[in-house]
């Protein structure tokens, strides 16, 4: 519970809140609407942490950020792209929201990877 705020947990916390996000049109195109606003509760106590995760970061860390997020965009896109070529491959028929929503996925797990494997300098 004492761990230190760091730039690469906000990059995941707002990596989280757009994958949250991308799930939402699934849920709208379905009709399942509880799912819907249980997603968008989910996605505000997501998106509190991550301000406060945020507002407690020293300067250097808030520094790193920028760079983190363009990576974190760089696997986003990387995720769509990934997806859409596993789903045109393999699936009849594929609508954008799965798309985006399984895009967002990848592309959030390829972030994490990278900076688990590349260690934080310090």
């Amino acid at each position: 519970m004492g761990a230190t705020p760091t730039a690469e947990r906000v990059s995941l916390l707002v990596g989280l809140s757009v994958l949250m996000l991308a799930t939402l049109p699934r849920y709208l195109a379905a009709g399942l609407e509880t799912r819907q606003s249980l997603m968008l509760m989910a996605l505000a106590v997501v998106a509190i942490a991550t301000l406060l995760q945020w507002r407690m970061l020293e300067h250097e860390a808030r520094a790193r950020l920028p760079g983190l997020l363009r990576r974190l965009v760089l696997c986003l896109g990387a995720g769509a792209a990934g997806m859409t070529a596993w789903h045109a491959l393999t699936s009849d028929f594929f609508g954008w929201e799965l798309v985006v929503s399984h895009g967002a996925t990848l592309g959030l797990l390829l972030h994490a990877l990278w900076l688990w494997w590349r260690p934080v300098r310090a």
